[in-house]
């Protein structure tokens, strides 16, 4: 039996598609240092550079949380503002990636759903 590892081309895709399926998320290309910025309202929640490097905004108490468990790395620049970094090189890396971008995704949207709510009520 044959096994066939697909593309980096090919798993920056699927990662992205995965992404996009989220309930209300958006993508902006080329946000700035960031070749894919993905937003829930107006809220950046996590960008790719290049293929598979997967910086990801978690809540402060999961990011300390995540990064004692080895589950993601310290990010490079922005670790005070609850960024971790995790890096797609294979199929195996996807499910690992999308729970913590899942995690991210959750946080932001509940605070964007909250900041809605109160912008209509003012």
């Amino acid at each position: 039996m044959k096994i066939t590892m697909k593309s980096r081309t090919k798993l920056n895709e699927e990662l992205r598609q995965r992404i996009l399926a989220l309930s209300g998320v958006t993508e902006r290309p080329n946000t700035g240092i960031h070749e894919d910025a993905f937003f829930v309202g107006r809220s950046m929640f996590m960008h790719i550079h290049g293929y598979g490097h997967c910086d990801i905004r978690l809540p402060k108490e999961i990011q300390v949380q995540v990064l004692a468990e080895g589950k993601a790395r310290p990010h490079r620049w922005a670790p005070g503002a609850g960024y971790v970094t995790f890096i797609v090189s294979s199929e195996e890396d996807l499910e690992p990636a999308m729970e913590l971008i899942r995690i991210s995704h959750e946080s932001f949207a509940g605070a964007e759903a909250a900041f809605e709510t109160a912008e209509a009520m003012s």
